[in-house]
């Protein structure tokens, strides 16, 4: 398996192992557990997951829950007037704070690849407008975290 897929499996894992986080409050060093037990490279419900590389995963669900105030921060400041992280709903919440952690602590991913990924992992559950709206998002915050 190529790297950029195994990349692009761990970046929707650690979007859906973020949203289970914040669903149920799950500690970190379980949720990273579970996902390598039970979900990465599995098959369920007759579903098979890609293989995802576990390093990166690992990375990105850890940092992510690790910086979660910086990055909320981030993301809030972006969102048009009136608007606040908490009227957005979970699954989209998960996808913009990774996609901001990877921005912001990732330098060794160049921000296109970042950007194009998380409107990719957004098409998974979401129509095109919302996947513009990650787009517009991720897009700001990276003017500003790499200038």
């Amino acid at each position: 398996m190529t790297r950029s897929i195994s990349r692009s499996a761990a970046r929707l894992a650690a979007a859906q192992a973020l949203y289970q986080q914040e669903m149920e409050g799950t500690a970190t060093a379980r949720l990273l557990h579970e996902f390598h037990d039970h979900r990465l490279g599995a098959t369920i419900e007759g579903d098979t997951y890609a293989e995802a590389e576990i390093s990166f995963f690992d990375d990105l669900v850890a940092g992510t829950l690790d910086r979660r105030d910086e990055i909320d921060a981030l993301i809030s400041e972006r969102l048009a007037q009136g608007w606040n992280l908490e009227r957005l709903d979970k699954p989209m919440k998960a996808i913009l704070r990774v996609g901001a952690y990877e921005l912001i602590a990732r330098k060794d991913v160049p921000v296109a690849t970042v950007i194009s990924e998380y409107v990719d992992v957004a098409h998974a559950f979401y129509d095109k407008r919302e996947s513009a709206f990650v787009n517009g998002i991720l897009d700001a915050i990276a003017k500003g975290a790499r200038p």
